[in-house]
């Protein structure tokens, strides 16, 4: 079974460690710093074999080179040139092996139009899981700003996700949370599934517990970028009165550009 860890970088970012018991090898996504995962690598006895990059924006490829320079790690990346120092270029439909187990690279534009993100599907390891590392497409009640590609292709991409199976545990590379939670809770403020998950966030940033990873079935429920289809949404925006239209392409720009002056 795959041992996924979260690395603190910066100020909210996750660098995913990626370890499995009886094997001195490891995978990182998005190291950004590499300085705090050579700490963590050596806290845990580990080499580092291989780097997921799941876009070029530098708080996920900041240690790319050092990393791979000190390690040999082999390092995947999307098809971009800005992102240096990559022996394996991915796109849509390419699988990696991360410690043995099969991940598929989706592509997932809106954020950056390079972005892509990797998943587990259930058959590649019966009995557990399926897993996406989805860097900042999808956060825990929310989603990446749009700033190379268009709402209609973010929204696009956040479908792309949506089709996941429910149990898929989701990996994203920011604790934006919070903050994530009090927007959504003004775009839906009578979700009772939504109070509960505020609670249960507030409860472990208290402890100075990660808030993720969340799940797609609590995204589902809880994040306006995954609802733009749900009626009691969209009733939700037209009763606040900034909505006209019901597409969902349509509600996706409203809400996120909301959220963008939130």
């Amino acid at each position: 079974m795959l041992k996924i860890e979260p690395v603190p970088a910066f100020t909210d970012n996750y660098i995913w460690l990626i370890s499995r018991d009886g094997d001195s090898r490891a995978f990182v996504v998005d190291p950004g710093d590499a300085v705090v995962v050579e700490a963590a690598l050596a806290q845990r006895k580990l080499t580092l074999a291989g780097i997921l990059v799941t876009h070029h924006h530098f708080d996920h490829t900041g240690g790319v080179e050092t990393l791979r320079a000190a390690h040999g790690a082999v390092v995947y990346a999307p098809e971009n040139p800005a992102i240096d120092a990559v022996d394996v270029r991915v796109a849509a439909g390419d699988t990696v092996d991360v410690l043995g187990d099969a991940f598929e690279v989706i592509e997932v534009p809106g954020h950056t139009l390079d972005h892509i993100a990797y998943y587990r599907a259930p058959d590649a390891c019966p009995g557990e899981a399926p897993i996406v590392f989805c860097g900042d497409t999808l956060f825990a009640a929310g989603c990446g700003r749009v700033f190379e590609g268009t709402p209609a292709m973010m929204h696009a991409s956040l479908q792309r996700l949506a089709s996941l199976p429910a149990a898929t545990h989701v990996y994203c590379a920011h604790e934006y949370t919070l903050a994530n939670l009090a927007f959504a809770r003004a775009v839906e403020p009578d979700n009772t599934a939504l109070a509960a998950r505020s609670e249960e966030a507030q409860a472990a940033r208290d402890k100075d517990e990660p808030t993720v990873p969340s799940t797609l079935a609590l995204e589902l429920d809880t994040n306006p970028f995954m609802r733009c289809q749900q009626a009691v949404l969209i009733d939700s925006l037209r009763r606040q009165q900034r909505l006209e239209g019901t597409e969902p392409v349509e509600v996706f720009t409203t809400v996120r550009a909301w959220k963008d002056s939130f």
